[in-house]
C-alpha cells in the first residue's frame, strides 16, 4: 500500500489488529473516540467483537471478562477514563489479566480542556490504582511508533499477563501524518501461555519462580478457572494468610521488575564529546529531534535519550546515557513529572534542567533551546 495519510489513533487500531486484537469497548471520549469508530468498523468483519458501553467501568469490566476467556483486548479512554477504569485496572493486575489500554492524554485535571494536549498522566498512570503494584507504559510520537508500539504492547501483556498502557496524546492520536505502516519491521507475535491439557489439577497462579508468568485457562475451557479481586492464593481463593499474601504480591512485582531490560525501548541519538543530554519522550521528543539539530548546527555536541518506555523506568538505559554528562535538559508537557525520576537516577554534581509547560501548547524547539540553554 505505501504511504498513507492516517491520524496516530488509526495506526493504534490497526497495530492492535495486527497483534490478533479481537474484543474492544470503550465509552466515547475526546480525543480517543476514532479508536472506538476504526475498531467497530474493521474488529467484527474479523470475526471480533465491538461493543461501545455505557461508561468507561462497563468498559472494563467487558474487557476484563474477554480477556479471560481468551480474546486478545483492548480498551481506550482519555484521563478522566482513566480515573474510571482504575478499581479494575487493580483486578487486572491481582486477576493476571492481559489487555491493552490506551490513554489518548488531554489537558487536566477533572474535565480539563477535553480538545487540547498534554502529557500529564504519566505519574498517574504509574500510580492509577490501589497497592503501588509495577505496571507498564510505552510512549510513541509518531503515527509509525503508534502502530508498532501498541503491537508490542499486545507482547508484553500476553507475555507478562499483565496490563500494559499506551500513553498517548491529543497530538499524537489525533494529528495525521504521511506513515507506511507494511514497511514497518514487527517482532514475532506473542500470545499467552496456555495450561496443558489433562492434568489432575490446576491452578489459576501456579508459578514455581516468584517471577514465572503461570499458564493461562480460560472460562469455559477444560478447567475451572477461579477469578478473584481480593488477596488470594496460587488456587485463586480468597487468603488471609500474611505470608502467602506477601509472595503473592511479591510475584506480580517480580514478573515485570525481573524482565525490566526486555521491556525498556528507547531510541539514542549520542554525540561524541557532548557533556549535555536532552532525556524526553511522546511527543515533546519531537520538538527535542529539531532543537538539537539547529544547535548542533551551531557547534554545540549534544545528546538526545528518548524514551519508549516510561514505566517500567529503564534505569539502566538512563543511567548509561548520563556517563560523561554535566546538564541534563527534561522538557515536558506537565509540571515535571518524569523529571522525578531523571532527578532519582542522576548522580550528585549534574546539572538538571527542567523546561516545563501546562497551558495546552506543544513546547516548542526554540523554548527548548532557550530555556534549556543549549546554544
Amino acid at each position: 500500500m505505501g504511504f498513507e495519510f492516517i491520524e496516530g489513533n488509526e495506526a493504534i487500531a490497526r497495530g492492535a489488529i495486527a497483534a490478533g486484537c479481537d474484543f474492544y469497548a470503550s465509552y466515547p471520549i475526546t480525543p480517543a473516540s476514532s479508536i472506538l469508530h476504526f475498531m467497530n468498523e474493521h474488529v467484527p468483519e474479523a470475526g471480533g467483537l465491538v461493543i461501545q458501553a455505557e461508561d468507561e467501568i462497563a468498559s472494563m469490566g467487558f474487557c476484563l471478562g474477554a480477556s479471560m476467556a481468551g480474546r486478545k483486548v483492548l480498551t481506550a479512554t482519555s484521563g478522566p477514563g482513566i480515573s474510571l477504569y482504575s478499581e479494575n485496572i487493580g483486578l487486572a493486575i491481582m486477576g493476571e489479566t492481559p489487555l491493552v489500554i490506551v490513554n489518548i492524554q488531554r489537558q487536566g485535571p477533572a474535565t480539563g480542556s477535553a480538545t487540547k494536549g498534554a502529557e500529564g498522566d504519566i505519574q498517574f498512570t504509574r500510580w492509577v490504582t490501589s497497592g503501588g503494584l509495577p505496571v507498564i507504559a510505552l510512549s510513541p510520537a509518531t503515527v509509525e511508533e503508534a502502530y508498532k508500539l501498541t503491537y508490542i504492547a499486545f507482547n508484553f501483556s500476553e507475555w507478562l499477563r499483565t496490563p500494559v498502557f499506551i500513553m498517548g496524546s491529543k497530538e499524537t492520536g489525533v494529528t495525521k501524518e504521511a506513515a507506511d505502516l507494511e514497511s514497518i519491521e514487527l517482532p514475532p507475535r506473542i500470545d499467552r501461555k496456555r495450561v496443558k491439557s489433562g492434568l489432575d489439577e490446576y491452578l489459576p497462579h501456579q508459578f514455581d519462580s516468584i517471577e514465572e508468568v503461570p499458564a493461562f485457562s480460560e472460562f469455559g475451557g477444560e478447567y475451572i478457572a477461579r477469578y478473584t479481586t481480593s488477596t488470594h492464593d496460587k488456587t485463586a481463593y480468597l487468603v488471609t494468610k500474611p505470608d502467602v499474601i506477601q509472595h503473592m504480591l511479591d510475584h506480580y512485582a517480580a514478573k515485570i521488575d525481573s524482565a525490566v531490560d526486555e521491556l525498556s525501548l528507547y531510541k539514542a541519538d549520542y554525540q561524541d564529546g557532548a557533556d549535555t543530554l536532552v532525556i524526553s519522550y511522546g511527543i515533546t521528543s519531537r520538538s527535542v529531534e529539531v532543537a538539537i539539530r539547529k544547535a548542533r548546527e551551531q557547534g554545540r555536541k549534544i545528546s538526545s535519550l528518548v524514551l519508549q518506555t516510561l514505566w517500567p523506568v529503564p534505569e539502566k538505559v538512563i543511567k548509561a546515557a548520563m556517563n560523561g554528562i554535566k546538564k541534563i535538559v527534561v522538557p515536558e508537557m506537565n509540571m515535571g513529572q518524569y523529571l522525578i525520576e531523571i532527578e532519582r537516577l542522576a548522580p550528585p554534581g549534574i546539572d538538571i534542567v527542567p523546561v516545563l509547560k501546562m497551558n495546552t501548547t506543544l513546547v516548542t524547539p526554540d523554548e527548548i533551546i532557550n530555556e534549556g540553554g543549549l546554544l
